[in-house]
C-alpha cells in the first residue's frame, strides 16, 4: 500500500464508518495521546521501566494508531503525505548529508 492509498483508505473508512473527521484540534490531542502510548511501550520494552501485570505492549498497533491519526490530520488539512515526505527526504539529504557521518558522538 502506498502512502496515497493509505490516505485514501483512511478517508473511505471515515466516510463509511466514522460519520466525519474529528476536528483538527481533537485529532491533534488524539495524536498526542497515541504518541504517549508509543512512549509508554518504548519505556517498558527498551527502557528501564517494567511493564505492569497484564499490560499490553503492542508497539506495531500503537505505531499504526499514530499513523492513522496523522493521516486523518493530513486528509482534513489537504496535505499530500507522499509529496510532503518526498520533499522532507530531499531537505534532510541536502541539509544533513554529512552531519551524521561527521558526528563524533556516533562513532563507535
Amino acid at each position: 500500500m502506498t502512502i496515497q492509498e493509505a490516505q485514501e483508505a483512511v478517508d473511505k473508512w471515515i466516510k463509511d464508518y466514522g460519520v466525519r473527521y474529528f476536528n483538527e484540534m481533537t485529532n491533534m490531542a488524539i495524536l498526542t495521546e497515541e504518541v504517549g502510548e508509543v512512549a509508554r511501550i518504548m519505556a517498558r520494552r527498551f527502557g528501564e521501566q517494567s511493564a505492569k501485570d497484564g499490560e499490553r505492549l503492542d508497539l506495531a498497533d500503537e505505531l499504526a494508531d499514530v499513523l492513522w491519526v496523522l493521516m486523518c490530520i493530513a486528509n482534513q488539512t489537504g496535505v499530500d503525505l507522499t509529496e510532503a515526505f518526498e520533499k522532507n527526504i530531499l531537505k534532510k539529504t541536502s541539509r544533513d548529508n554529512q552531519r551524521h557521518k561527521n558526528n563524533v558522538k556516533l562513532k563507535s
